[in-house]
């Protein structure tokens, strides 16, 4: 089901539940019952627990969406230290350079056609791409300079394979949620409690405040649809994509 989809029934259902549960109070309500005399520390409590959720779930979005950013930050960390291997070999005998260059483009074409779809399905990278990458090491560590030129570019290499390696190692912390069970239990209990303050209120007076109930229950069930979105960096709607692959390694993806 697509993602627009689930937001779209999470909302409406939420509105909906809100109108169903209040019409049938409304209908249920003693006649003698006076909604206006809802006593002011239901009130206050209501504006409370209102305010103290916005807070949490302020920060629970702001917390995944800082999370998600990290994520894009080690692709295109990765993509642009593999760049710059292939670069600054160009000092190197043509078949080393080659063979350099060869088996970054194996590894850079492996993560885009084949690791991103397992990150994106089972939220983990794969062990292939990690023996890719060993390869690359392998090529630039290996290699002994044979004149100062060589010696130069060498030391700078090993330092952009390095961060090439933390890059990937940092991607594959992010494949996985980042809220804790605990949280997603905290934030839907949070919701319960908010929305079930409004019947505590007697919300059944008039059609605007009806509306507006309504409205409220489908604004926090887009907030958690947009946590639980950006929860899982590589897997959802609004995932990160291998595009610093793709920019920076053209010819492999024309």
């Amino acid at each position: 089901m697509p993602d627009w989809l689930v937001l779209i029934l999470a909302m409406l259902g939420a509105g909906a539940v809100v109108v169903v549960i209040t019409v049938l109070r409304h209908k249920r309500a003693p006649e003698n019952e006076d909604p206006s005399e809802t006593p002011d520390v239901i009130e206050y409590m209501t504006m409370w627990i209102g305010v103290v959720y916005a807070i949490v779930l302020g920060l629970a979005i702001a917390g995944v969406w800082e999370a998600r950013n990290s994520a894009q930050d080690h692709v295109q960390s990765e993509a642009q230290a593999l760049h710059e291997i292939s670069e600054r070999v160009r000092v190197y005998p043509a078949d080393v350079r080659d063979r350099i260059r060869g088996d970054v483009n194996a590894y850079v074409s492996y993560v885009v056609d084949h690791e991103w779809k397992t990150m994106s399905q089972d939220e983990h990278v794969s062990d292939r791409g990690a023996q890719l990458l060993q390869k690359v090491r392998q090529d630039v560590t290996d290699y002994r300079p044979k004149n100062d030129f060589e010696a130069q570019a060498y030391q700078p290499l090993l330092d952009q394979m390095t961060a090439a390696d933390q890059a990937r190692n940092a991607r594959a912390d992010s494949t996985g949620p980042t809220m804790p069970p605990v949280v997603w239990w905290g934030l839907l209990t949070g919701a319960l409690i908010t929305i079930g303050m409004v019947f505590a209120l007697q919300i059944r007076r008039t059609r605007r405040e009806l509306i507006l109930a309504g409205l409220f229950s489908a604004t926090i069930a887009f907030m958690l649809f947009l946590i639980w979105d950006f929860d899982a960096p590589f897997s959802r709607g609004i995932a990160v994509t291998a595009e610093p692959f793709v920019n920076m390694f053209p010819g492999l993806h024309a």
